[in-house]
């Protein structure tokens, strides 16, 4: 059963021998690292770029221009802000070329807190993410998702933001990925490199097989009648906690959506699940002003008013400069599951 960064690896093999993935690089991407998470490690394709992320964009999108799929990681997603006006130069370019210039590149990056590495490997890029236009963004939350949306990521003749949230890239689900084994012993033994002198070490691969998620199509995680969490990432699994255990006290019906992709999103699911509940939380963990929950706060509000019980809410990271490297201040600047829970139970508890 892969962890999630297992399960991107899988993918990212079945791409370069299904789907035409010939260029995967990026920091440490290449042998013998694999990528900081170990997310590339064995692949066939992968090799190391310099420490350069304006140069890893400009790459991956000179390949792309020329017919390539190439897969680019940035390390993590705190250094991708120097590389902004080449993310701008991806996502504009089949608009603004009427056409002529597609640019089928996935950029994969690390995002959002929970492994404690303070200012430059601590935060999140979703709300600025989001004002690419012409860039589609996703962020899955679970090992199956990670494998079906990046194969989805890798066939789309678009850009694709892949955020990987670093807290869930050692994390699994219940659900397999077509083909894997079931016992992530073994899987472990046939795809993760062993600890010392690997020159000599191949991976064995499993024969995963095709599984996509459609990019925009978001998963109603738990079903519920009584309110609605908007979510993603890494917040995803801890909303899906919170309301398992509230239903368990008999507390209320949460129904949870994690939409998976924020560019495009998908309004219909989100609609839905706030039309049968009339309470909604807007929950993610990047800084709260300009946040991408408001705008789907300000949506819910234009659209919905008439049909809401109580006021719509969002509960996100605090406006802070930075994360500091101290657990206290990290669990203070970004959402935990307690504040989860209560305000949850808060949104719960308002009379309509």
């Amino acid at each position: 059963m892969a962890n999630m960064a297992q399960a991107i690896r899988l993918a990212l093999h079945y791409g370069e021998e299904n789907l035409g993935v010939r260029e995967i690089f990026g920091e440490d991407v290449g042998p013998p690292l694999g990528g900081v998470f170990t997310a590339t490690q064995g692949l066939k394709n992968a090799w190391n770029s310099p420490l350069d992320e304006r140069g890893i964009m400009g790459a991956a999108l000179g390949l792309a221009w020329a017919g390539l799929r190439p897969v680019a990681e940035v390390q993590f997603v705190d250094y991708i802000f120097n590389a902004i006006d080449i993310l701008k130069l991806a996502a504009n370019s089949l608009w603004m070329s009427g056409g002529q210039f597609p640019a089928p590149l996935v950029i994969m990056t690390p995002t959002g807190s929970g492994i404690h590495g303070s200012l430059y490997h601590s935060h999140s890029f979703d709300s600025v993410a989001t004002k690419l236009h012409g860039m589609k963004v996703v962020c899955p939350s679970t090992p199956i998702d990670a494998y079906g949306l990046m194969l989805a990521a890798i066939k789309d003749d678009n850009p694709v933001l892949y955020l990987k949230p670093k807290a869930l890239l050692r994390s699994r689900n219940e659900e397999l990925i077509p083909g894997e084994p079931p016992d992530e012993k073994e899987l472990k033994s046939m795809i993760d490199a062993p600890i010392g002198d690997r020159s000599k070490w191949k991976p064995r691969w499993p024969n995963v097989k095709e599984y996509l998620v459609p990019i925009g199509k978001a998963k109603i995680s738990k079903t519920g009648k009584d309110a609605t969490v908007v979510t993603h990432g890494r917040m995803a699994p801890i909303a899906l906690e919170v309301a398992r255990e509230i239903a368990q006290k008999n507390e209320g019906g949460v129904e949870v959506v994690d939409i998976r992709s924020l560019i495009p999103y998908d309004w219909d699911a989100i609609k839905q699940s706030i039309r049968k509940t009339g309470r909604v939380l807007f929950l993610n963990e990047e800084t709260e002003i300009t946040n991408f929950g408001e705008h789907l706060l300000r949506r819910t509000i234009d659209e919905l008013f008439y049909e809401l019980k109580v006021r719509p809410r969002l509960l996100a990271g605090k406006a802070t400069p930075g994360i500091g490297l101290s657990a206290i201040l990290e669990f203070a600047s970004v959402p935990q599951k307690a504040d989860v829970e209560r305000a949850v139970k808060d949104l719960l508890a308002e009379p309509a």
